[in-house]
């Protein structure tokens, strides 16, 4: 491995990190925070840490595939270690346990909070909203930093890997079909990033225009493009009783859950990208159905078939909540019926377009199972016949289909374990269940006592590490980080 070029881009990471917690800073002093000195020593922290070790090893060699996982497996860990340093060292989150849970949480986009329980932090009286805004802003905006991707974000900011950024994006970027955007990483970076951050300001405008306070709304925008939903209200956008809020934030959550190559395209001119893409059309017509089938259950179970009611809203906004992997909520859907909070379950697996911010494994990959398990059925009844996998016109290889059913294979594995792990520390099977698909899918919200009305804060330190682990696992693909426990990666 070449650790040269791996302390080189963690240093430079690190410092990055240091220097963006000024804007912080800066809101702390706007608004008297306590949060203020636990902020300056953390920006202290990552920068003297991070310029001397950049500096030193500023002249390394490129970067191999294999460094490439390494490198983006050490980021999103160290991103989470300096994330969680605001939160301890200002008194908001004293546990340690609890501050990387958080910051983790929180660069992986997953949204799963233990703030809230005056129990365990006696000191916040009203859950979240007793935070101070210098911590308020920066939960929002490290969500924000883990949306596009820390590493692509290093590229786009610092022009300093040459050729090993192709091996970065590589193992950063999420989804089994490479995109053709992809041989100009830097350029490539940098333009996602534009688009990235236009979107998030037309959020922000419109979400102001629609009544909410501009602190919020620019904290609600960090949020909501990273799929991520941590909320700066104990009620997530349930607190805010606007349907127009309500539907601003689902059309933006859609579009961070469509991928971002469409997004590079449509600007670029080519708006029939989308109408194209079968990913594009099965995203669409399942967030349709699902919302449609939700709507009836929880109509029936009201016996109010209104189609002006709360329920058609309640029905959409957490569909696209969940199948995108944001996590807000405007209703506890727990108090549906068993049937909907099965459907949302398994929602919560299947997750956002590859190439979005959004977690689980990818419509496109489930795209490939189904495909294939046809294929399988038709291979058994013509035994001869060469039947290529296909979406759409494009033909999938070989390679791709043995990485989605390794993927997959992978997935549940880990969800099982997961599952099984959980249970054996005390937790009931919904609520096991629900957390390690939560965790594994980057959703926040899961079912039994995490559910959307919940929080992890009572979940014992041990089960907070396993959430821990498996949102790294979610966010990077677990194969980026399961390589590293392979032991012809060290050879």
């Amino acid at each position: 491995m070449n650790i040269r070029a791996l302390l080189n881009i963690l240093g430079g990471l690190l410092t990055i990190l240091g220097i963006t917690m000024v804007m912080p800073i800066f809101i702390s002093i706007g608004y008297d925070g306590y949060d203020l000195y636990g902020f300056i020593y953390s920006s202290v922290i990552c920068t003297g840490i991070g310029v001397p070790v950049w500096f030193i090893t500023r002249r390394s060699k490129p970067l191999t595939n294999r460094d490439g996982f390494a490198v983006v497996t050490f980021s999103w860990t160290l991103a989470a270690i300096a994330g969680a340093l605001p939160f301890y060292l200002s008194g908001a989150i004293p546990n340690l346990t609890d501050a990387f849970f958080e910051s983790m949480s929180g660069v992986t986009t997953t949204g799963a909070t233990i703030l809230g329980n005056p129990t365990t932090l006696p000191h916040l009286e009203n859950g979240i909203e007793s935070l101070p805004h210098g911590i308020l802003f920066w939960r929002s905006f490290i969500q924000w930093i883990g949306g596009m991707g820390i590493v692509v974000f290093y590229i786009a900011i610092l022009p300093l890997l040459g050729v090993g950024g192709v091996q970065l994006f590589k193992a950063e970027v999420p989804g089994p079909v490479a995109d053709k955007i992809k041989p100009r990483v830097r350029e490539t970076a940098k333009f996602l990033w534009m688009v990235y951050v236009g979107i998030t300001l037309a959020e922000v405008i419109a979400l102001m225009v629609a009544g909410m306070g501009m602190f919020d709304a620019v904290c609600h925008a960090f949020t909501t493009m990273p799929t991520g939903g941590f909320s700066t209200k104990n009620a997530s956008i349930g607190h805010y009783d606007s349907s127009v809020i309500h539907y601003i934030i689902i059309f933006f959550m859609f579009v961070a859950g469509v991928n971002f190559s469409l997004h590079f395209r449509a600007i670029n001119g080519d708006l029939k990208s989308y109408i194209q893409d079968k990913e594009f059309l099965v995203y669409v017509t399942g967030m349709i159905l699902v919302t449609l089938l939700i709507f009836i259950a929880v109509s029936l179970q009201n016996n109010n078939p209104s189609l002006s009611d709360y329920p058609l809203r309640d029905s959409l906004f957490t569909t696209v909540s969940i199948l995108t992997t944001t996590g807000f909520g405007t209703y506890d859907y727990e108090l549906w019926p068993v049937v909907v909070q099965a459907i949302l379950l398994t929602l919560m697996f299947i997750g956002g377009m590859g190439g979005s911010t959004g977690g689980g494994m990818k419509v496109i990959r489930c795209m490939l199972l189904v495909k294939y398990a046809a294929l399988e059925t038709r291979r058994m009844l013509h035994s001869r016949a060469l039947i290529p996998v296909r979406i759409g016109k494009q033909l999938i290889k070989e390679d791709v289909v043995r990485n989605t059913l390794g993927f997959f294979l992978f997935f549940m594995s880990a969800f099982i374990l997961s599952t099984i792990i959980l249970a054996s520390l005390g937790l009931d099977l919904e609520s096991a269940i629900g957390a390690a698909a939560s965790a594994m899918g980057n959703i926040g919200p899961g079912l039994g006592e995490f559910g959307p009305s919940d929080n992890y804060a009572l979940l014992s330190d041990p089960g907070k590490w396993v959430l821990t682990f498996c949102m790294l696992l979610g966010r990077l693909e677990i194969f980026t980080v399961m390589v590293l426990f392979s032991r012809t990666f060290w050879e």
